[in-house]
Parts: structure tokens; sequence; C-alpha cells
């Protein structure tokens, strides 16, 4: 057998291209709140994810909630009352496992600064059951003493050459008064650039960004200083979204901001979903389902408004994206979210430096824990541990190679390290038109979807490959990794025993799995009819 393959790669008689194919997919993926990861089954699921799906960070909410024990201004009460301290101190032993854990895994956090702890608040519990305290601080030096504390203890447990490869991400939503923050646009920007100035006064290497806005809109809404409702009924009300000009939050403020102060800005975050929310007319809010393109239309803007900016070189990182901001989406748990994913993402890959997925688990308890095992959560695998069809998806993007040989509207063939070649295809049903899957109140909803059509062929012949290579193809599709219609077909149970669960783990992994060897004259043939939403992944030798 020969010892290289014979002969350039060509795909379908002509050569293939060889540009760059970023894995933005895996740089980062989200969680709920950092005393969630102090549980042995997110650690699991995480340890899951970094060695399946290739997650390079992770970022989460309440770094500094009161139920990490980090700011100190008493030394606790119990039965009696709390003995106040003569001035706070700052204690990191559960900040230490969480880190501990995720660096154990072969990951790094992608450090979102926040929420304030409790004594630092000027507005206390202002979102989800846990008590979310997010309000401007009542003093900014000692806010910037707890980062500077904080951050001086990560450099003096890890090294700062590990510290530096960290972003730090100054807060959370902030223009989502009042839940994720109860001050103005410019009291956020006093707090961005108290942290910038904090962190960079450490080491000017360590690598800060913000805003972290949520979603873009099509009107006026975050605008001015506070979220203004009352301009979003044409958004609510118009017969097409898509057809309205959206953009970004707060990102050109922010540079705006910073280029007049001279401030370090070395990332843009903002989060992306094309599924959001308007209030109408009467003050109701409607559910607004965008087409099928807006991630890469909204990722494109992006990157042209920082072309253009005092900051040209900042990095673009979208810290939150999936198909609709609701933990209570049952679009979540099907196959028709896990074949919008890759279309989406595929889409994407050379206008971001990171899309985080939100979120990797249904360990997740912004609502509270969810009612039954399959309730609609963000996560790719669910509280359970039961991978759902969205983990599959993304493990299959995982498996590609860092080189792009051929992209379609239907897929990507990716070129690997090992003169191999790595694939995914899709059926986005051609009935969709424009639209993307939307959202869905049940699971019946949902499945609608399944009307769509037609079958898809994927029919592409690759030259230049090593002869007698085995290639392993994986298949997701309505009938083969399509668990919660397993859970569906079992009655639902809200309590799934030991044994359902064990058996739904086998049916979420039971994908359709063949093979496909190359001839003895070093051509793959691809030569496949897949069924409406089905996504396909061809694994080189090597990742197998």
């Amino acid at each position: 057998m020969p010892t290289a393959p014979p002969q350039a790669l060509h795909i379908d008689g002509s050569p293939s291209a060889d540009t760059p194919l970023r894995h933005i997919w895996s740089e980062c993926i989200g969680a709920g709140r950092a005393n969630e990861a102090l549980r042995a089954d997110w650690q699991s699921q995480f340890r899951d994810v970094v060695q399946t799906l290739g997650a390079r960070h992770v970022r989460f909410h309440g770094l500094f909630h009161d139920d990490m024990f980090v700011y100190r201004t008493s030394n606790g009460g119990g039965f009696g009352p709390a003995t106040p301290l003569e001035k706070p101190v700052y204690t990191f032993a559960y900040i230490d496992k969480v880190f501990d854990a995720i660096l154990d895994c072969g990951a790094r956090p992608f450090v979102e600064l926040g929420f304030m702890p409790r004594e630092l608040a000027t507005q206390t519990e202002t979102v989800f059951w846990w008590g979310a305290h997010c309000s401007p601080p009542k003093d900014m030096q000692a806010w910037t003493d707890l980062v500077t504390a904080t951050v001086q203890h990560w450099i003096d447990r890890y090294g700062i050459d590990e510290v530096r490869t960290w972003p730090f991400e100054v807060w959370n939503e902030p223009n989502l008064v009042p839940h994720f923050w109860t001050g103005t646009r410019a009291q956020y920007f006093e707090l961005y650039e108290a942290t910038a100035l904090a962190l960079k006064a450490i080491d000017d290497a360590l690598i800060v960004g913000g805003p972290s806005s949520s979603v873009f809109v099509p009107d006026a809404r975050y605008d001015g200083e506070y979220h203004d409702k009352t301009v979003e009924a044409p958004t609510a009300e118009a017969l097409d979204p898509s057809d309205l000009p959206w953009k970004p939050v707060w990102i050109s403020e922010l540079m705006d901001y910073c280029a007049a102060r001279d401030l370090p800005l070395d990332f843009l975050s903002t989060h992306l979903y094309p599924t959001d929310y308007a209030f109408d007319t009467q003050g109701v809010g409607r559910s607004i389902s965008r087409d099928r393109d807006a991630t890469r239309k909204d990722l494109e803007l992006l990157q042209a408004l920082i072309a253009e900016s005092p900051y040209p070189d900042a990095a673009i990182h979208i810290t939150e994206w999936s198909t609709s901001p609701s933990s209570r989406d049952r679009m979540h748990d099907t196959v028709f979210a896990a074949t919008y994913i890759v279309r989406a993402l595929l889409q994407s890959h050379d206008v971001a430096d990171s899309i985080s997925y939100w979120t990797f688990t249904d360990i997740f308890e912004e609502g509270g824990g969810g009612i039954g095992p399959f309730h609609g959560g963000f996560g790719l695998i669910n509280e359970q541990g039961i991978h759902k069809p969205t983990f599959h998806a993304m493990a299959m993007l995982g498996r590609l190679g860092d080189r792009v040989a051929l992209q379609t509207e239907n897929g990507i063939i990716s070129r690997t390290a090992e003169d191999a070649v790595a694939a995914v295809f899709f059926n986005y049903p051609d009935s969709m038109g424009s639209r993307s899957v939307g959202d869905a109140a049940s699971h019946q909803q949902a499945h609608r979807l399944a009307e769509e059509g037609p079958a898809r062929r994927i029919n592409h012949r690759i030259t230049g490959l090593m002869p007698g290579d085995v290639y392993q193809v994986e298949t997701l599709d309505l009938e083969h990794g399509n668990v919660v219609g397993a859970w569906q077909r079992r009655g639902e149970p809200l309590n799934p025993t030991r044994e359902d669960t064990a058996e739904l783990m086998r049916i979420a992994d039971d994908l359709d799995r063949s093979t496909l060897v190359v001839d003895h004259n070093g051509t793959l043939t691809v030569d496949v009819t897949l069924p409406p939403w089905a996504v396909m992944s061809i694994a080189a030798p090597s990742t197998t």
C-alpha cells in the first residue's frame, strides 16, 4: 500500500480549496452559574464536552454571587448572629474548586466578571430564583479591589502565563434593565472603565472586553440610558421581522466611549438569538422569529462596524448563542435544532472568533430545576446526562479538520493534518425556504417540522486520498438519535427510572453508522440520500 496519497486532493474533478476553517463553535461553551459547577454531574458532563466536542473555554454567571462566598464582611452566623469583620476579606475555596476542575479537564475559563456581592450591591435579588444582585456597586473602589484580589489570586495559583490566556468579560447583558443591570448605560460604561483599568494595572497582557449585550434589535429600545419598551411595537407587529434593520446593542457606543478615554478593548462581545421577544401596543410580549441566515447577517454587520472603528483588531466573541433565549423552549431538545445549529455555525466560521453555545448542560437553574428530563432546557446534555441531538451535531463539527476543501449550501468537506478529509452534510429542508426553526411551547408543536421536505442527495467524488483508508459515517435523523421521540413513546415519564434513563441514553447515542472505503485509486465516493433534517458526519480515519 502507498505511504502517501497518490495525487493532490481533487473534489468532483476540480482542485480542492485550501482556506482556514476556524472551529468557532469549540472555542467556548456556556453554562449557568458558577455554583452549579461544584456539582459532580456538572463536572462529569463538562469532561464529556471537552473530550468529545473539543470545548476550549467555558463561561458562566455568578462568579461573585453570595453562594460562592468570595466577598466576606462577617464570619457567618449559623444559629447565632454573624460577627462583623473589621474589613472585608476574600475567600476563594469555592472558586478554586471550580477553576481547578475546569483546568484539570484541559479547558480554560472565559471569565465573566459578575454579579455583585450582596454587601456591595445597590439593589439586591434582581433576577432568578437564586437572587442574583445585578446592580452598580455601592463603592467602585471596593469592586475593583475585589476584581484585583481575585485575579491576583489566580495568577498566584495558576501562573501569569496561564491567566493571560483567559478572556475577561465585564458583566452580562447590562442592557437588560432592571434584571441584569439596574443602572444606566453610562453607569455600565463606568463599570467597564474601572474594571478594565484594574485588570491592565495587574498585567497589560490580560485580555478584557464587553459589553456582553443581549441580541440584536431593529428599534431604539436600547438607544438611551434605559430599556424603552414603548418603541418595540413596530417590531412586535411586523409582518416579516427579517425585513427590519437589525443592529447590535451598545457595541458602537462602547467603542466610542473607550476611544474617547483611551481605554483598552481587546474584544467585543454580544449575544445572538434568532428568536426573541418584543412588546406590542398592548404591552404584550410577542415571540419574534428571524430568518435562517440571521446569525451570518448579524456577524457581517458586527465585523464591518469593528473594522471601521478605533478598535479594528478587536476580536469578536459571541458569548451566548442558541436557537432561542428561553430555557423552556422544546425546540432545544430536537433534531430540528441540531440541523439548524450545523447550518448556522458552518455558515459563520469566517466572521467571528468564537460563538459560545448556550449551554452545554441542562444543569441550569435560572428558572429552577427543569420539570422532567426534556423540558426545553438549553443544554446539549440533559440533567440525567443524556445526549440530545444537538450534542451529536456539535460532535460532528468538532471532528472537522482545520482547512476548507469544499463548502456548499448543504455541508463542508475539510482537510485534516493527516492528508485525509472530514466532512459534515445536512438536509435543512428546501420547503423551509428562508424560515428558521423558531421556538416551540411543546414537543408536539416542534414535531410539526417533521412534515418538511424533500430528501436531499449528497454526491461527491474525492480523489487523492490514501487507498484502503476506512472512513466512519454517522447520521443523525428523526429515526436515529431522536431521544425525545423515544421518551414520548415511553409515556413521557416525568421522573424516569434508572432503567428508563439507561435505555434513553442508549437510544440517544444510537446513530446510523456505516463505513466508506477509499478505493485502490485513492478515490472516496460519497453518494447518499439524506432524509429531511438529517446531519451526517464522515470522519477521517485518524479521528475514529
